[in-house]
């Protein structure tokens, strides 16, 4: 299965290569929400946003980017060089990374995947991709699928319920303790798994010496990489689809018997439905849904009285 989408960064000057080459090739043109616009033509679609990432999809879009779009404007080749851009991608590793840190209902879910350049190339053609990038809940658990029948039994998830996460952040008093602790014990999972795996890549940390040191504490031998924006890694993007799919999955638990699912994020809306919660059911029970050390915990338990 070929990906859904490309995507790729212009600079300004490209970007005007790239309007230029649409208009020669007979594209049409639309407005696009936060972006210069959007070109259609029998099965491709070009979205050029104003942050100069341009979106490039649909069955036409290898073709165009094979034999216009890579040489008339990026002028090099890319597509079908993955390998040769980014070795390091498909030597064995693991991927680490995390969900529901920002959302205040739900589980705190640390995912981690291991590759290797036979699986990396089957992720990539799977289409999978940073989950951050998805929209939609279903889209995420059909991808879910995807990585697992891929990785086999190569992953690991962690799912930190609030429950059990309010009783660790008491302990540790520290998010970013927390996160590497969660980091550190899918590590250690995966590492008796495929033990012979050389090195684990995550996202950066606050304070990277925070896992380096909980790592060395398990005497768990293996070389640790963080770096921003990891997720462009195929690992990290497939450990952030299984992250966020547990996520998913753990809310629509907790959620079980409300009116409406519990919401994501911190937002006011949220904040409405703590309230409700806690109005009937009192702050205790509210404790075994929440992050009780969110300022919208003590908002929402304060205010009343």
């Amino acid at each position: 299965m070929e990906p859904a989408s490309f995507t790729y960064t212009l600079t300004e000057a490209q970007g005007k290569k790239l309007k230029n080459l649409l208009q020669e090739q007979g594209y049409e043109f639309a407005e696009l929400p936060y972006g210069f616009f959007r070109a259609t033509k029998q099965k491709c679609g070009v979205h050029y946003y104003n942050s100069g990432k341009v979106v490039i999809n649909g069955k036409g879009a290898k073709e165009f980017i094979e034999f216009l779009f890579e040489p008339l404007v990026l002028e090099e080749a890319r597509l079908g060089y993955e390998e040769e851009l980014n070795p390091e991608m498909y030597e064995p590793h693991f991927g680490i990374d995390e969900a529901g840190k920002g959302d205040f209902f739900g589980p705190l879910v640390i995912a981690g995947a291991y590759t290797d350049k036979f699986t990396a190339k089957k992720l990539l053609e799977a289409g999978i991709k940073d989950s951050k990038r998805i929209t939609s809940d279903k889209k995420t658990f059909d991808l879910e699928e995807q990585v697992k029948k891929i990785l086999g039994t190569n992953f690991e998830v962690v799912a930190i319920f609030p429950e059990k996460y309010n009783e660790l952040y008491s302990k540790f008093r520290n998010l970013n303790e927390m996160l590497a602790w969660g980091h550190t014990k899918v590590i250690e999972n995966l590492h008796l798994k495929v033990p012979a795996c050389p090195r684990a890549l995550s996202d950066q940390f606050a304070y990277p010496q925070v896992l380096q040191r909980q790592l060395a504490r398990k005497k768990i031998g293996i070389k640790l990489e963080q770096r921003t924006k990891a997720e462009s890694d195929i690992a990290v993007a497939a450990a952030s689809i299984l992250a966020r799919a547990a996520f998913l999955h753990g809310l629509e638990r907790l959620g079980q018997g409300f009116d409406k699912p519990l919401g994501k994020g911190a937002s006011a809306q949220v904040k409405e439905q703590a309230r409700t919660i806690f109005k009937a059911n009192g702050a205790d029970y509210l404790k075994t849904l929440v992050k009780a050390h969110f300022k919208t915990f003590r908002e929402v338990t304060e205010e009343l009285f």
